[in-house]
């Protein structure tokens, strides 16, 4: 008995040594945070005012302008764009101050012909005679990092997906899916059924025929997606600055402006899509500095509509 009381002692003993030696390592700790990927809003947005000056956002499917593009830096990294994305200088991005958002156009250097496309999906530029704020890489692409600013022609080309990454496949519609022909993939034979007592009729062996799922079709990848490949575009060999106040289909209203205004603002004439256009303009101007003093001499004397061109 007293062999079994020690027996079960040291036992005992045994097990709370063990216990004491175990070492139970403790769980992974993970202490990767992933930030998940931005994705904003299709948004056209309302009439807004920066500096005395009224912006009025709207659809534009058929926006082909010239102007002066500038391109903005790391103070901006990481913050949220006017849609809810977030700002990555690497991205091919792009502020305008009244395309909706987001949207793909193309940007053209008129200097170099250099041409990528770019995702608008922010409010900008707010300085006079700006019309698109650039990425850093998208300026890269385009040769005006070191010059900061450069002639461009931005085209509108449709609204770009909704999370910054990859456009989405192509969908067949319904009523060609439904027209596409199943092709027999061959005969199914099924076992004969055993004779229930009973049954005046045995069961036949049957046959089914299985149709071979169409396949479905190819990825289509959607055209005028941003992308690091720069195209080139053929451009003047020389181009001019204007700063331009307005164009009329009727003439009396040119004059009126110009009478208005006065300086060294003239009328010209432009022919497009068989209407004619007068314009209301100085120039031409030979650079972009000599552009921005012209721009501002026409602001002072009351025009918030004016704004710098590029033309031959």
């Amino acid at each position: 008995m007293r062999a079994l009381r020690f027996l079960a002692i040291s036992g005992l003993a045994l097990a709370a040594a063990g216990c004491g030696t175990t070492r139970v390592a403790p769980p992974p700790q993970n202490n990767t945070v992933t930030v998940p990927r931005s994705a904003g809003v299709y948004k056209v947005g309302n009439p807004y005012q920066i500096d005395n000056v009224w912006y009025y956002p709207h659809e534009q499917p058929d926006y082909d302008e010239t102007g002066i593009a500038s391109w903005y830096g790391p103070t901006f990294y990481g913050k949220s764009t006017a849609n809810g994305e977030t700002y990555d200088g690497n991205a091919l991005t792009a502020a305008h101050r009244t395309l909706p958002m987001p949207v793909n156009v193309r940007v053209t250097n008129l200097d170099n012909g250099k041409s990528i496309i770019v995702r608008v999906n922010d409010r900008g530029p707010y300085a006079r005679g700006r019309i698109i704020d650039l990425s850093r890489r998208a300026a890269e692409l385009l040769d005006v990092v070191q010059t900061g600013t450069a002639k461009v022609r931005v085209t509108y080309l449709g609204r770009a997906d909704m999370e910054g990454g990859g456009p989405p496949p192509a969908i067949t519609p319904p009523e060609i899916a439904s027209a596409l022909p199943a092709v027999p993939a061959g005969k199914i034979d099924t076992s004969p059924l055993g004779t229930v007592p009973g049954a005046p009729v045995a069961p036949p062996v049957k046959q089914s025929v299985m149709p071979t799922p169409v396949a479905p079709p190819p990825v289509q990848v959607a055209a005028n997606q941003p992308s690091e490949q720069v195209v080139q575009e053929p451009v003047s060999a020389a181009t001019h600055l204007y700063v331009q106040v307005g164009a009329f289909s009727k003439l009396e209203n040119a004059r009126t402006l110009l009478s208005k205004l006065g300086g060294d603002l003239r009328i010209s004439t432009l022919k497009r899509n068989g209407q004619t256009l007068y314009r209301v303009r100085t120039g031409p101007l030979n650079s972009i500095e000599d552009a921005d003093a012209a721009l501002s001499r026409i602001t002072g004397a009351g025009s918030n509509d004016a704004h710098i061109v590029v033309d031959q």
